[in-house]
């Protein structure tokens, strides 16, 4: 699949703007934030996700002769300024927190430095690509928590918004922990595992149940997963499956990743009546799988209620994120760089609170209680800040900043969580695969308590500031104030 070219995937005013600077030679180096502001669905954390989409685009950032033309043919764009974007190219530094990453609101998941008609023009992109995958992300590990370690495979893409939606979304949800995709492009082009049984056409196709699921079973002994619910489940289906594994056990073929799948109906009830059936013919190891527009708070029911469910398909919910359609992330201006190379912090402010950005040049780390390996908060901090776990450390509350906490020297570690990427320009991080990916987010996953998981009224993982960064914040507030 050829990288397609994304460098006009952007907003008109991102380029008004870049003309604006170059109009006025204002191309000064400075520093943006890519972050989001509250957590998905309610939840008490989110799954960065998409980076490494976001490196091929910036790596492939160059205007073509027809981006050229087309951008001339606007009528707002004078020769001079598409000269320069004739040959632009991309030379600034990005710093991310890895995919897979347990993330919090408020914190950057991206750090763009680069002169300012660079930085804005890859806005638009960065939060499009990076937006969408991490919702879908943390929507899949959501889903993966209600099931309780029963398998989640992935098969939204005839559900999605688009083709790239179906790709990129399968992507997300393999590394938010699905154990494979019904997306067969999606496997081949990042290696995850492609899964799927058959349609209700399957058996309607056939003279009979029984036909059809023995057809099925001589074509795939070795993954013959029979969709029970065509005609009637328990009365029909059920047996039918019985009466085909019956067959295959007397014929000597091996019983191995087989059972049945349940797409509609009470599926608390019918796989209860499955299993009894199941079980009583002797086939107590066969798998009973589910699908019908399932979610994290069904499957939770469903568990909840008994069900003899061990394996979920999900489809729409989880690749649309039905119940929380967006991820909410923005980019903005933190700092600008001085004529002696440092950076003056910027503020923005807003009449709500929480919109109130932190200025300076920062970086994360994450606090984990020494004896649990839990984390304790995350700490926004300027990249100059030096810390001794073997002290106390004070932190504080990026919004309510009069709220402090003091953690006492030796109970707590800590870990740089951001890591750069480009470097003037070039590209200086490889991506794990999605697979590796996922491995990782399973243990960024195992450091949050259990209390910060729960699917209703999570518990909330603190993010705070730094001292310096405390003090930066406050005195630039009280200038605005004054002003």
């Amino acid at each position: 699949m050829s990288t397609m070219n994304l460098t006009l995937l952007t907003d008109f005013y991102e380029l008004t703007m870049m003309q604006g600077y170059f109009k006025n030679k204002a191309n000064e180096k400075v520093i943006f934030d890519a972050f989001y502001r509250t957590n998905p669905s309610n939840g008490g954390y989110a799954i960065a996700a998409g980076l490494e989409q976001v490196i091929d685009y910036i790596r492939n950032l160059t205007f073509s002769a027809e981006d050229i033309d087309y951008l001339r043919s606007v009528g707002s764009f004078e020769e001079d300024f598409l000269d320069y974007l004739s040959t632009f190219r991309f030379s600034g530094d990005i710093y991310a927190i890895p995919e897979g990453s347990v993330v919090f609101p408020r914190e950057p998941l991206i750090k763009v430095v680069a002169p300012i008609m660079e930085a804005q023009l890859v806005e638009t992109a960065i939060l499009t690509i990076i937006n969408h995958q991490s919702l879908i992300a943390t929507k899949a590990s959501r889903v993966c928590y209600a099931a309780k370690g029963n398998g989640i495979m992935e098969f939204g893409l005839r559900r999605a918004q688009g083709p790239d939606a179906g790709i990129y979304g399968a992507r997300a949800a393999m590394i938010g922990g699905c154990i494979g995709t019904s997306n067969v492009l999606a496997g081949q082009l990042f290696d995850v595992p492609v899964k799927g049984t058959h349609a209700h056409s399957w058996i309607m196709s056939f003279p009979d149940e029984y036909t059809a699921f023995k057809k099925y079973a001589q074509m795939y002994p070795d993954a013959c997963t029979l969709l029970v619910d065509t005609y009637d489940t328990i009365k029909s289906g059920v047996p039918n499956a019985i009466r085909v594994f019956t067959e295959m056990r007397e014929a000597g073929i091996p019983l191995k990743n087989y059972g049945i799948r349940l797409d509609s109906g009470d599926l608390a009830y019918m796989s209860k009546k499955a299993r009894k059936l199941l079980d009583d013919a002797g086939f107590t190891d066969a798998v009973i799988s589910a699908s019908s527009d399932l979610d994290e708070y069904l499957i939770d029911s469903l568990k909840t209620q008994g069900a003899q469910i061990t394996s979920w398909g999900v489809g729409t919910n989880m690749i649309t994120s039905k119940d929380c359609p967006a991820f909410g992330g923005v980019y903005k201006l933190a700092a600008i760089q001085a004529e002696d190379g440092t950076f003056i912090p910027k503020i923005k402010l807003s009449e709500n609170t929480e919109k109130i950005t932190n200025p300076g040049n920062k970086t994360i780390y994450r606090i984990y209680e020494k004896d649990s390996g839990k984390i304790k908060a995350d700490l926004i901090a300027l990249v100059d800040d030096k810390f001794d776990p073997a002290q106390d450390l004070k932190i504080f509350d990026p919004i309510e900043t009069w709220k402090k906490t003091t953690l006492k020297g030796g109970t707590y570690v800590m870990r740089e969580m951001m890591t750069q990427v480009f470097k003037d320009g070039r590209c200086i991080y490889e991506s794990p695969k999605v697979m590796d990916i996922r491995t990782y987010c399973q243990r960024e996953l195992d450091t949050l308590w259990d209390e910060a998981r729960r699917l209703i009224n999570p518990h909330e993982v603190y993010v705070d500031l730094s001292n310096r960064l405390y003090e930066i914040k406050s005195q630039l507030l009280e200038q605005m104030s004054q002003s």
